[in-house]
């Protein structure tokens, strides 16, 4: 049985998709400098607070922020304490993150169903 033919995207519609992920890449630039200062904030806490390395801090700071969870187990009262507020501030620093970058992908769609372009008159009932 043979396949059904499935044209190829136009030129003008790959195009659309790059820019559609080049947008996403600026707006996730953009918040770059929030990622890498959350991410040293976390570093200062492990290494300072519990005394791991600075490879061990790194490596539970960036699984905390990139939504995981942290790998070493928390020795000190301060350290339970600053780790869950740490915690707590890396998962929305990800929510917003994720929020920015995913931003254009949902003003596409919205706009390839026209909610984006429509505007309710006034006295309509639809």
């Amino acid at each position: 049985m043979r396949k059904p033919f499935v044209p190829l995207p136009s030129l003008e519609a790959q195009r659309h998709h790059w820019h559609l992920a080049q947008r996403m890449m600026r707006s996730g630039a953009a918040l770059l400098p929030l990622a890498a200062a959350t991410l040293m904030l976390g570093m200062a806490i492990y290494h300072w607070v519990e005394g791991l390395s600075w490879s061990s801090a790194f490596l539970n700071s960036a699984m905390l922020l990139g939504g995981m969870g942290p790998v070493d187990a928390l020795h000190t009262e301060a350290g339970k304490w600053l780790a869950g507020l740490y915690a707590l501030f890396a998962g929305l620093v990800f929510l917003v993150v994720a929020g920015v970058m995913l931003s254009p992908v949902i003003h596409h769609v919205l706009e390839y169903w026209g909610a984006a372009s429509r505007k309710p008159s006034i006295g309509s009932d639809k």
